[in-house]
C-alpha cells in the first residue's frame, strides 16, 4: 500500500485536499482532508494558488507522432517500446498516436504493428494481475497504447501541412475498414477534408458507428464542415492549424466547431502553433469541455536541435519549432503533453483546473476511453502524476508503480 498527499483532481475537475491509497496498482480510497476542505478552489494559478502538490491523473495524449527519435509510423515494435517509455516518464500514461499521410499498404502494415504492441501490452497486464506483479515489467514502465489517430490518407492538397501529398487518396468506406480490421479496431479516429470527396456524406454514413471521423487538414468552408458535421464527423484535428483562418465573413472549420455542441476539437498549446489570445478564445467558443489538448509531438521530442525525417520530408528543428526544410511551414511539435499543459497554464493564462481537465479526461472521452482513463477514481488503474508548486513533475506512477527518476 501507499500513500499520496496533496491536493487531489476531483470528478468534479475540481482540486480537492486529501490523500490518494494506492494497493495492488489500483486506487483503493481517496480519503478527504476535513480541516482543508474549506479552502477556496477557485483560483489555480500557481504563483496565486494553493501551494503543491498536486495529484493528478495520468495525461491522454490522442494526437502525437513520435519522441526520442522513434516515430510510429517507423512501423517497428521497438519505437513503439521507446515512445511508449518516453511518454510515461513524462506524465502520459495513455496514448493514441497519429499516423502520418503514407500508402496505404504502408498505413496497414504500421496498423498491424500497433495491434501486436497493444496485444503485447495486454498480455503483459493479464500476466501482472495474477502473478501480483511483475519485476520485469516494473523495470520499464510505459504508457499504455489505447488507440489509433490517423490523420491522412482522405485529407487536403491545400491544407496538406507536412503530410506528404504524393499519398492523398479520396475517401473509401473500403479501404477504412481495411485500416479498421489490419488495427485490430485500435483505430480511434480517421481524418476527412470534405471539400475533396463529393461523396464525403455517403462516406461518413458507412463508417459512422465503425470509426470516428475528424475534419483533418481540409480547407472546408462553414457549410461544408457543417454538413460533414450533421453527417456524423465529431472531431477537429489539431484546430486553428491546417485549416482556413476564421474571419468575420468566413468562419470555416472553426466555426462549425465552435456552433456544434457534439464536436470536440483538438489544441497545440506548445507557445508556436496557436496564439495565446487565440488559445483563450478558443475555450470561450468551446468551453473547457470540449477543449483537447494535444502536443502532436514529432519524433525529435525530447532531442535537441538538428534534423529529423517526417513521412519522407526533411524537417529542421530549433528550439521548440520544427518546421519543414522545404517551404518552411510548422511540421509538428517538439513539446510533449505535459510540456503543453505547463504552457497553457504558465503563459496562456489557462486555468490549472481546466488544462488539467484537457489533457486528461477530455481525450480520454474524445476516444470512448473515459471509463478507464482521465480521472482519479476508487478501483481505476493508479496511473498518477505529482506535480509541484511550479508544475514541474515530482513523481509519476503507472499501474502503482512509481516511475524511476
Amino acid at each position: 500500500m501507499h500513500v499520496l498527499e496533496g491536493y487531489i483532481y476531483g470528478s468534479d475537475f475540481c482540486f480537492h485536499p486529501g490523500q490518494l491509497i494506492l494497493e495492488n496498482g489500483r486506487i483503493r480510497e481517496i480519503r478527504p482532508d476535513e480541516k482543508k476542505s474549506q479552502e477556496t478552489r477557485k483560483d489555480c494559478l500557481p504563483e496565486r494558488s494553493r501551494k503543491g502538490p498536486y495529484i493528478i491523473p495520468g495525461l491522454v495524449d490522442i494526437h502525437f507522432h513520435g519522441c526520442m527519435g522513434e516515430d510510429v509510423c517507423d512501423g517497428i515494435p521497438e519505437a513503439f517500446r521507446k515512445i511508449a517509455a518516453w511518454e510515461v516518464s513524462r506524465g502520459v500514461t495513455a496514448i493514441c498516436p497519429a499516423t502520418l499521410t503514407l500508402p496505404a499498404e504502408e498505413l496497414k502494415q504500421v496498423l498491424r504493428q500497433a495491434a501486436a504492441f497493444a496485444q503485447e501490452q495486454a498480455d503483459a497486464s493479464a500476466q501482472n494481475q495474477t502473478s501480483g506483479g511483475s519485476p520485469d515489467n516494473a523495470k520499464l514502465p510505459m504508457a499504455d497504447l489505447i488507440g489509433i489517430n490517423m490523420e491522412g490518407p482522405f485529407i487536403s492538397h491545400v491544407k496538406k501541412g507536412a503530410q506528404n501529398e504524393k499519398y492523398i487518396v479520396p475517401c473509401s468506406a473500403e479501404l477504412c475498414g481495411e485500416f479498421l480490421e489490419a488495427s485490430g479496431g485500435l483505430v480511434k479516429f480517421i481524418g476527412l477534408a470534405p471539400e475533396e470527396n463529393p461523396d464525403f456524406e455517403d462516406y461518413i454514413a458507412k463508417v459512422k458507428g465503425k470509426v470516428r471521423v475528424s475534419l483533418a487538414h481540409t480547407n472546408a468552408d462553414y457549410d461544408t464542415a457543417m454538413r460533414a458535421i450533421r453527417a456524423g464527423a465529431c472531431h477537429a484535428v489539431h484546430l486553428f492549424n491546417a485549416m482556413p483562418e476564421l474571419t468575420h465573413r468566413e468562419p470555416g472549420v472553426v466555426g462549425a466547431a465552435a456552433d456544434s455542441e457534439g464536436v470536440t476539437a483538438e489544441l497545440i498549446c506548445d507557445g508556436n502553433h496557436v496564439h495565446p489570445a487565440v488559445v483563450r478564445a478558443a475555450f470561450s467558443m468551446l468551453g473547457a469541455e470540449r477543449v483537447v489538448l494535444i502536443s502532436d509531438s514529432l519524433r525529435a521530442a525530447g532531442l535537441g536541435d538538428g534534423e529529423i525525417m517526417l513521412g519522407g520530408q526533411k524537417v529542421l528543428v530549433n528550439g521548440s519549432r520544427a518546421v519543414l526544410a522545404e517551404g518552411g511551414n510548422l511540421a509538428g511539435s517538439v513539446t510533449d503533453l505535459m510540456g503543453c499543459l505547463q504552457t497553457a497554464v504558465r503563459k496562456m493564462q489557462i486555468p490549472l483546473e481546466t488544462a488539467v481537465r484537457c489533457a486528461t479526461y477530455n481525450p480520454a472521452r474524445a476516444i470512448g476511453e473515459e471509463d478507464r482513463y482521465g480521472s482519479l477514481l476508487p478501483g481505476r488503474k493508479a496511473d498518477i502524476v505529482v506535480l509541484d508548486e511550479s508544475l514541474d513533475v515530482r513523481e509519476v506512477y503507472k499501474d502503482g508503480q512509481r516511475i524511476p527518476d
